[in-house]
């Protein structure tokens, strides 16, 4: 890879007024009708027809309710080719954010910004199909399904073989945390792996007056969503990336009867191999031994989901490159990941990657809530900084080797 703190020439891009007036025109669209991850039928067929509209023509169906389309250079020859990424799923959330196009859907919303990300991604696209004459090699853009929920759609975009033929993958996500409109990256981990987990606690219901003649599951459960807390506070190195949460409890249905089974389920996020198979283990041997403690029985179910991103140090310094070309200095900033999990995690796995961030913070409009809350907003004016920081990126990338056949 050529060095990506040269000067950028030619690769600070200039996006046509009216892309990025279509660009906010679809975020809108989508935000108002939002569509649950593995359902996404009007999203796919929407996009496809934004696509379309500007005369991009192989749009392939992707990993169910995804879309992939190549934007090919007809410029200087170039072997490269780069992926980028945009999810398209929402969140089972009821809105409470009170812009005027809010979701029309009940029960579900954009929350997490994939609606700004798909956005952003027909502009890259648009705007890379229009201007294919001043670069070579070919941009990959994948309208990615299921971000959110298993079956993962980054997991299928890896078993289709999306990313076979491709040589590295970018993707942006937005950040309530940093202000409007700058970006933000870092080299190495760069969000935690996610998995999750469910337990059954079984004891022997009692009425409530006696109890002692029972075991009361819901007091042994209580016990053990206290114990598993001392996995990460007692047990873990604080700058070793470890957060278990359990977010939901059920169990019990009378004033009188002690519950004699408790459900509750929860989520492992870990920055390491080691940390995550050490929290596994952990977390089975607490629970059973709390359980065995009461004189309870346990079940517990572990479920592996996506692998944490790990941003390779060339493509996060290309970032860095593209940003400062096209937004300035002064709006590219090097910050260390988040402990949210993403199943680009799959991509940066199968390719040199990098997962950079897009700050979207701004009183002036609302855009102060964290992902996933139902006042969440976007800044639409950082948009643009977002599409310009990937436009330049990407030919940037693409730049950096000839066709050695050519």
């Amino acid at each position: 890879m050529s060095n990506p703190d040269r000067p950028a020439g030619d690769t600070v891009p200039e996006i046509d007024a009216g892309i990025l007036d279509r660009m906010i025109e679809i975020r809108r669209h989508l935000h108002r009708h939002p569509e649950l991850s593995n359902r996404e039928v009007g999203t796919q067929r929407y996009l496809r027809e934004m696509l379309a509209s500007e005369g991009i023509a192989e749009i392939r169906d992707i990993a169910g309710y995804g879309l992939a389309v190549d934007i090919v250079g007809t410029g200087r020859p170039s072997n490269r080719k780069l992926a980028i990424r945009a999810d398209i799923d929402a969140l089972p959330i009821e809105e409470e954010s009170g812009v005027d196009y809010a979701s029309e859907n009940p029960g579900v919303m954009h929350a997490c910004g994939h609606d700004a990300h798909a956005a952003m991604g027909f502009a890259v696209a648009a705007h890379l199909h229009r201007s294919r004459e001043n670069f070579g090699g070919t941009v990959r853009l994948v309208f990615q399904p299921a971000e959110e929920d298993e079956p993962s759609g980054g997991k299928r975009v890896v078993e289709e073989g999306l990313l076979d033929d491709v040589d590295a993958a970018i993707c942006v996500h937005v950040d309530p945390y940093t202000p409007s409109g700058k970006v933000a990256v870092g080299s190495g981990p760069y969000t935690l792996a996610c998995d999750t987990f469910d337990v059954l606690v079984t004891g022997s219901a009692a009425h409530a007056a006696k109890p002692y003649e029972g075991i009361d599951a819901l007091t042994v459960a209580c016990s053990m969503v206290s114990e598993l807390q001392k996995i990460v506070s007692r047990e873990t190195d604080p700058y070793d990336p470890l957060v278990i949460s359990v977010t939901a409890i059920n169990g019990g249905n009378a004033y009188n009867v002690t519950a004699g089974k408790v459900a509750f389920k929860g989520t492992i996020r870990s920055g390491s191999d080691a940390t995550r198979e050490r929290a596994w283990r952990r977390l089975r041997e607490v629970l059973e031994g709390v359980a065995s403690s009461h004189g309870a029985s346990v079940r517990v179910d572990l479920h592996r989901g996506e692998p944490g991103v790990v941003n390779d140090v060339e493509m996060a310094a290309l970032i860095m490159a593209g940003a400062k070309a096209s937004i300035g200095a002064e709006n590219a900033l090097s910050m260390p990941g988040w402990s949210i999990a993403d199943d680009f995690g799959y991509y940066s796995e199968k390719r040199p990657s990098v997962y950079f961030r897009l700050g979207i913070r701004n009183e002036e409009v609302g855009s102060v809530y964290p992902l996933h809350h139902a006042r969440f907003r976007v800044d639409e004016a950082a948009l643009k900084s977002g599409v310009l920081t990937l436009v330049s990126a990407a030919t940037m990338y693409l730049a950096g080797q000839e066709n050695p056949d050519a």
